[in-house]
This record gives C-alpha cells, structure tokens and sequence, in this order.
C-alpha cells in the first residue's frame, strides 16, 4: 500500500476537479487553453487539501521513528517527551516513503504561484481582449498587465536594493525565496480571513433557512424580480450593440481591408441577427465609390470585445432565469402538497429532462412526499446545527491556537490525543473534516460572491473565461495561507507549537518565518482573531444593510423595498406560470385532435391524391397521344411553358367575385368532371 492512497487521491482530484469545471465551464465553446489552465489551477488546489492529512500521519509515524531510535524520554524545554514502544509503532496504511513528499510539494506548490502570479492574469486580458489575431491579443494583454506586472517588480527591486545597502542583512537565495513565500502567504492569509468569516456564518445559515419553505420561497421572489430587471437590462445592450454591428456591417463593404474583421464580429452574433443582418447586406457598392467615414480597426477591436461580453451576459440570464422559474414551480409545488391527503407528490409541470428509470422506479411519488415535505426540512436542521458546532469550534480555535500551554486549540487536542495511541486513521480524518470544512467556507464563497458583472461563477456552463480564470487565481492565492493557517491550529507547526520536532513536508518547502519575525510572531497569529468581528458582522448581516443604504438591492426581511420586489417576483412567476399552462394545453389539444382524425385524415389525403394521379394521368394519356410525333423533350418544354406562363398571372385577394380568381379559369379545365371539381375545391380549404 506504499504509495496507493496518494495515487488514488491524486486520480479521485482529478476527476472532482473537471466535474466541478464542466458544471460551470463549457467545454464546447470555451477556449482550450482557458478550460485547462483553470483546471490545472483547481485541481491543484483541491489536491493540496486532500493531500495534506497524509502527510500529517506520515509526519507522525517518522516522529514515532525518531523517539524510538532515541533514549526512552528525553527532555525538551519545559516538558519531557517519553520515547513510545515499538509495538505502538506501526506504520500507517496511506504511509509516504521519504523523498517523495517534499518533491511533491514543490512542484505543485510552484506550479500553482506561477499560474496565479504569471500566467492566469495575462490569460485574463488575453480572454477579454476583442483582437481579430493571436498577436493582437497578446500585445493587448501585455498592455494590460504591464502596470500589475510593474508594480510587483518595482516594491522587489526596492526591496532587493535595501538589502543591498544594508550591511545588517546577509541573505542567501534560500532567505530571499522564503521572504516571497511569506509575502504571498500573508496576502492570501489577509484575504483568507475575510472570506472565512463570512463562510463560517453564511453555510450554516443558510442550511437552516433551507428547512424554510417560506422563506425560500419569498427568496425566489426577489431573486426573480432582479434577475428579470438584469435581464431586461441585457436585452437592451445586446440590442445596442447590435445596432453598432449593423451599422458598421453596412458600412463596411465585401472589398474592404477590415471586411475580415466585421465577419469575425458577425460570426459571434446570435443566429437571428446574423440572419437579419445578411439580407439587409448589399454588396454591389464598391466602399471606394462613397465618401464615408469608416470605422478604424480600434474600434473594431473595442466592438468585437463588447460583443462577446454582451452576448455572453444575455445567454447567462436567459438560463438563469429558466432555472429561476423551474426553482419557484417546484417551491410552490411543495407548498401545496403539505396539505395532500394522498402523500404523494404531484407536479404542476412535468419536468422537460428524460428522467432516469432507475431513479423513477425507486422515487416514487410517495417517496418523493415524505422526503420533501417531511424528512428533508429535518435533515437541513440537523445539518445546520453540526455545521454551527463546527464553526464555533474553529473560531475559538482561531483565537488560541498561539498557546501551546496549556493547548486550548480544539483540533490540536483532538490531533494530539489520536497521537499517543497512534491511530493513523482517526488523525486523517480528524484531519481531513478539519481542513475540508475551512476549504468549504472559504471556496463556497469565492463561488457566491459576484463583483458587479465582471466576476461572477454562475452553474449551468454560464460562467465566462475571465471569471474562470479570476476564480483559479483566487483558489492557488487562499489554499497555500489555508493550509498552513491548518497546520498551526493542529500545532503541526513548529513555528506554532515551538517544538523541536520533525516538521511536515509542506512546512519545510515554505521555509523558516523566523527571517521575518514581525510575521511570523506577529501577524500570522493575531491577524486570524480577527474572524471573530467578521462573524458577528456576518451574523447581524451588516454587510447587506450597508450595500443596501448604497442603493444595491439586498433580501432584507424589513426592507419596504424588499416588500414590492417580493410581489413584483410573484406576479412574474404566476405570469410565467399561465403562459406555461397554455403552451402545455395547446399542446394537449393538439396531441390529442391527432390521435383522435389523425388517421382519418391520412386515409382521406392518401385516396385524394391517388384519385387525382388517376385522372392527371388519363388527362396526359388524351392530350399526349395526337402528340407523339414530336420528341420527348420538345413536350416536356411546352409543358414547362404552360406552367410558367399559368404562374405569371398573380392572383387578385381583392377580387369581388369568384370569377375573378385565376384559379377557376384552371379549374374550368375539369368541369367535365364534376366529381373532381368538387375534390378540387375542397382541397383549397383543407390546411384552414
């Protein structure tokens, strides 16, 4: 088993990682590059925190090595460390071999900083740019993150040049390289405390509020009198910006220089406008004959750009706001059936999607009753409860992990306890609950929260390639500060614990803090306290009040404008909801007036039209047989001609009388037939 758990970790990461990608990429019309390097960048995060308790037991068992290869108890400071029996020391089942951890750590950890601090933010300006080449967006890009990529090399180079100068300080590389880790870790620690505290709060609130149908209900209301003024808001850029288009499509003929480029911007138009812009097209005119003023190729670049975010922004709302409305059906649908007599579950719409078999056979309508209606209110209040239990745990974890005397650090006694009985797998799990529910809170809201509409991950394959690649920067900027800020609250540091102990490998690529004191001493242990203020700030949603004030709608229950968003999103549902109703109604009329004279209007075309070949073909037999001197294709023309000159003749809808139809002079043809006259003139009425 040496080494097994770490493969089947690193293939399970994998595969979580590109799930959770393809729920909120598109791999069809996403750029490749884009879908792997944000995939690179998530994967590697989830990896460090499936890794880590790993290399936590790994750590343990070499430590167990060491104290029985050393005297039976030797002192180390203020305590005594009593040497443990060979017996209890066994090696774990998911146990490391040395040397390969630290290479590991390495190359990820690298990996993920150049992605976050090089490579992701030029793929950013490269995905927002609207150039019409490779070069042209590459030299966009560049641009664009000269001032970011200046900024970093102007505080190094100061910093390298008071070094310098400086006769007190003799650093090495390796000094040099654990001052950049620990400038990195300090930023993401910053950031990380504020989206902790945020998580730790908002995950357990909302599963409670979960068990509230009503709640959720007036909710779904308010989001749906939003997102529609979003989308109303998206439909009317997208019709701007495709007036631009138009106008400059026009204007902008097939033998001009920058004609290329108009096509590129039409090929991202959506279908109907692509239509009607190609038949107002007219190409005749040579660009050189007009005087006009043409658009420059800059301006073609700024509307290429506009359109991709516009037509991008007017496809996420649309399928949002499907997503919305089958949200708001289902809930109401709940609300009725906790009164049903029957306890089964009824639907008011039939879901669109082909169910599973398996899934349909086992939820059943009555399962479905008692698990929505009864069973899962419950289960989200249990699970709301162990999560605050959680959170409590990790704020006052937060607030003293610095004392290593006595330990009030709950995980760190919960570690140290598992430690002296060596139970591998008590600690990785210890572990892996501990460190997967700071990444929970601390991810999940890096996939809630929205920065206006330039970052926002939304499901359902309609997030963009600049808010992808922002959320990989995000995740490779907060896992390395997570783990660590792990690790202390465990004392598995030894910058934490002061012990003189063997260190973890992910602690020992990071280096020493002892370089930089004032962090590690300083800001590394007080700053975390702070996630105490932004919980209670959490808890009393002062966050939402104050954007509330500035003017930016939030769900407030006391809010006289939360009030009309409510009945406005209720009227919008109720709205949506008839026009579904009548769409499915004439669907069931006309489904069932064809299964009730679909066949008998079959039989009844199929015998008109065979009597009809009947009698066109005695008709030819007739009119054909004094012609049969002449050729085959001299009667195939005049029939032609005949045919042509019958369709030259419009036909007058204002005409006063019957007579007046061309149609009747046709007809008169046949009136020797009374019997096929009679079929004729049905056959005019027959589509009515």
């Amino acid at each position: 088993m040496s080494g097994a758990a770490l493969g089947l970790e690193i293939v399970f990461v994998f595969f979580l990682a590109l799930f959770l990608l393809h729920r909120y990429g598109d791999f069809k019309k996403q750029h490749r590059l884009v879908i792997i390097a944000t995939l690179l960048a998530w994967y590697l995060c989830f990896l460090i925190v499936f890794i880590l308790p790993l290399d936590v037991s790994t750590t343990i068992y070499n430590r167990c090595k060491l104290a029985v290869n050393s005297s039976p108890a030797e002192s180390n400071g203020s305590y005594v460390t009593l040497a443990p029996s060979k017996q209890n020391c066994f090696k774990p089942w998911s146990y490391i071999p040395n040397g390969i951890m630290p290479i590991f750590w390495r190359v990820v950890y690298w990996t993920s900083q150049f992605l976050t601090w090089i490579l992701l933010p030029f793929m950013q300006s490269y995905a927002r740019s609207g150039g019409f080449s490779i070069t042209g967006k590459i030299k966009t890009a560049l641009i664009e993150n000269a001032i970011y990529y200046g900024t970093y090399l102007l505080i190094f180079g100061a910093f390298l040049i008071y070094v310098a100068v400086n006769p007190k300080f003799n650093l090495q590389w390796n000094q040099l390289q654990t001052i950049g880790i620990a400038a990195a870790n300090t930023w993401g620690l910053f950031l990380l405390v504020l989206l902790l505290g945020y998580g730790l709060v908002e995950i357990p609130r909302s599963h409670w509020n979960g068990a509230k149908r009503g709640y959720l209900l007036m909710k779904t209301y308010f989001k749906a009198a939003k997102l529609m003024t979003e989308k109303a808001d998206a439909e009317e850029n997208l019709e701007d910006i495709m007036e631009e288009v138009r106008k400059v499509s026009e204007s902008i003929k097939y033998n001009h220089p920058l004609r290329k480029c108009v096509d590129t911007i039409l090929k991202k138009c959506p279908t109907e406008y692509q239509e009607r812009m190609g038949r107002n097209m007219d190409d005749y005119e040579d660009f050189d004959e007009r005087q006009n003023s043409y658009p420059s190729e800059k301006s073609l670049v700024k509307l290429h750009k506009q359109v991709i975010y516009s037509v991008q922004r007017h496809r996420r709302t649309q399928v949002q706001w499907q997503i919305l409305l089958e949200q708001a059906f289902y809930l109401e649908d709940v609300a009725k059936n906790e009164t049903s007599a029957t306890r089964q579950f009824v639907h008011t719409f039939q879901s669109q999607e082909p169910e599973n078999k398996i899934i349909q056979y086992f939820y059943t309508p009555t399962v479905e009753w008692y698990w929505e209606c009864l069973l899962r209110p419950w289960f989200y209040r249990v699970l709301a409860v162990v999560l605050a239990m959680f959170s409590v745990i990790v704020v006052w974890s937060e607030c003293t992990f610095f004392s290593t005397k006595p330990v009030l650090s709950l995980f760190a006694v919960f570690i140290q306890l598992a430690e002296k009985t060596y139970n591998y797998i008590y600690i990785e799990m210890a572990c892996f609950l501990t460190i997967f529910f700071l990444s929970i809170c601390v991810y999940s809201t890096v996939f809630r929260i929205r920065v206006f509409n330039y970052y926002y991950l939304a499901s359902h394959h309609q997030t963009d390639a600049y808010s992808l690649l922002f959320s990989g920067m995000l995740f490779c900027r907060l896992t390395p500060p997570l783990c660590l800020n792990f690790l202390g609250l465990t004392h598995m540091d030894a910058t934490i614990s002061h012990r003189d102990a063997q260190p973890t490998a992910y602690t020992s690529i990071m280096g020493s803090m002892k370089v930089l004191s004032f962090i590690a001493d300083g800001f590394y242990i007080y700053y975390p306290m702070l996630v105490v203020i932004l919980c209670i700030a959490t808890y009393f949603s002062l966050g939402t009040r104050c954007l509330n004030l500035l003017g930016f709608q939030q769900f407030m229950g006391d809010s006289e404008m939360t009030s009309d968003l409510i009945d406005e999103g209720k009227e919008l549902i109720r709205r949506e909801k008839r026009k579904r109703q009548r769409q499915e109604e004439g669907e069931n009329r006309r489904r069932e007036w064809k299964e009730r004279y679909g066949n008998r209007e079959d039989s009844t075309r199929n015998r008109v039209v065979h009597t009809e070949q009947k009698e066109s073909s005695f008709s030819e037999t007739n009119t054909n047989r004094p012609l049969s001197k002449y050729t085959r294709s001299n009667g195939r023309t005049e029939r032609d001609r005949i045919e042509l000159l019958q369709d030259a003749e419009p036909l007058d809808f204002n005409a006063d009388s019957i007579n007046d139809d061309p149609l009747e002079s046709d007809s008169g043809r046949y009136q020797s037939g009374g019997r096929y006259l009679s079929m004729s003139r049905s056959r005019i009425f027959e589509d009515v």
